[in-house]
This record gives C-alpha cells, structure tokens and sequence, in this order.
C-alpha cells in the first residue's frame, strides 16, 4: 500500500477485543495525501492489491474498506 506512494501513514494495530472464535486480529489504518489520492489508488493498485492479500493470506484475512475524514485532533501537554 504505502509503496503505491498514495498513502503518508500506515498505522499497524491489535484488536484487543477477544474473537469467538479466538485467535489475534489485527487492523491496518491508511492516511492519504488527498481525495484524489485515494480516488487514484482505486483506479490504478486497489483490484490487484485485494488479489495479492487473498493469494498470500487466503482465508486467514478479511478486508473491507471504511473511510473516515479527520475532523479535528486533539493532543494532551503535560508541560
């Protein structure tokens, strides 16, 4: 994904709410350049990507695609 050069982040996270069917689950957040970024990586590196994730990891992953826009952020300052 961030080798496509459409994407400035990629955060790697665990889930920490215990499966049913147990195991570890994890989830990959992407931040964007733009829109027209991500409008770009659908067009051109999103089909082939899937594909490659499927042959690699077969039934072991799901992906699914959430988008989310940044409205504010917040951070503390223990000075």
């Amino acid at each position: 994904m961030l080798g496509t050069g459409k994407f400035t982040k990629a955060t790697l996270t665990r889930v920490l709410v215990e499966e049913e069917k147990g195991g570890v689950t994890y989830a990959i957040q992407y931040q964007l350049y733009s829109r027209e970024a991500l409008d770009a990586y659908y067009k051109e590196n999103a089909e082939a990507l899937q594909q490659e994730g499927l042959k690699k990891f077969a039934d072991t992953m799901l992906a699914f695609r959430t988008e989310l826009k940044i409205i504010d952020e917040y951070t503390v300052n223990f000075n």
